[in-house]
C-alpha cells in the first residue's frame, strides 16, 4: 500500500503557512536535498488548489525558461497532480486533475492502488489536517525552521484529542533548521504524576 506523506515547512512554534521573508534565509543546499528526498518518495502528487494554483503560476515557466531549477520543474510537471477543490477547475499544467468524490475515499484509493509508488502533499495545509483526522497520513515530514512566526496557519488545529506521534529520523542543518521525520502512533498509557515520581531529579 502507497504511503501518504506530508512535507511542510514550518516555523518553531507550529505556523505551515510560510512567509518568504522567514523561509528563504534558510534554505540552503541542505534543504534542498531534504526536498528532493521527499519528492523522490512520490509518484502522485495531492494537493489544495491554493497550493496548485501557486505551483501551477510557477513551476511550468521554470521549466521552460530551462534555469538551475528546470530539473525539478519537469520532474513536477511530469508527476501525477490530484487537486482538492470544491469547484471546478481547467488546467493549465500537465497531468493535473481533480479528486473525483469525497477527499477520504480518494485518499484511501489513492494508498490502495497497486500502480502508486507514493503520494506526497506539499503544503496544503486544510488538506493534511483533513488527512490527519482520519488516520490516513503515513509521515510527517517538517523542517522546522528557528523562527517564532508569530502569525499564519498553523499545522496543528483544536481539536478534541491529541496526535501521538513516532519519530523515525532528525537532522539539524547548519543554518538550525531541523528535519524531524514523524509517524503516527498508538496511544501510550495512562501515567501519572506517582508513575513518573522516581524520575523527578535529586535536590542539591
Amino acid at each position: 500500500m502507497a504511503k501518504i506523506i506530508s512535507t511542510l515547512f514550518i516555523s518553531a512554534d507550529g505556523v505551515a503557512e510560510i512567509d518568504p521573508a522567514w523561509h528563504f534565509p534558510y534554505f540552503d543546499e541542505n534543504m534542498g536535498r531534504a526536498v528532493g528526498e521527499d519528492y523522490d518518495t512520490a509518484d502522485v502528487l495531492l494537493i489544495g488548489r491554493e497550493t496548485y494554483d501557486s505551483f501551477a503560476g510557477a513551476w511550468p515557466g521554470r521549466e521552460a525558461a530551462g534555469g538551475d531549477d528546470a530539473t525539478f520543474a519537469k520532474q513536477l510537471g511530469d508527476m501525477r497532480k490530484v487537486v482538492v477543490s470544491r469547484q471546478p477547475l481547467e488546467f493549465s499544467w500537465r497531468n493535473s486533475e481533480l479528486v473525483k468524490g469525497d477527499l477520504l475515499d480518494a485518499a484511501s484509493s489513492l494508498k490502495a492502488d497497486a500502480g502508486i509508488r507514493g503520494i506526497l502533499i506539499p503544503g496544503s495545509i486544510s488538506v493534511v489536517q483533513q488527512l490527519l483526522a482520519a488516520g490516513l497520513v503515513d509521515e510527517l515530514r517538517l523542517l522546522v525552521h528557528p523562527v517564532a512566526a508569530r502569525k499564519g496557519r498553523r499545522l496543528f488545529d483544536d481539536g478534541d484529542a491529541p496526535y501521538h506521534l513516532k519519530v523515525t529520523a532528525t537532522e539539524v542543518f547548519p543554518t538550525g533548521v531541523i528535519r524531524v521525520i514523524y509517524s503516527p502512533t498508538a496511544t501510550p498509557a495512562k501515567v501519572g504524576y506517582d508513575e513518573v515520581k522516581d524520575q523527578v531529579p535529586e535536590g542539591k
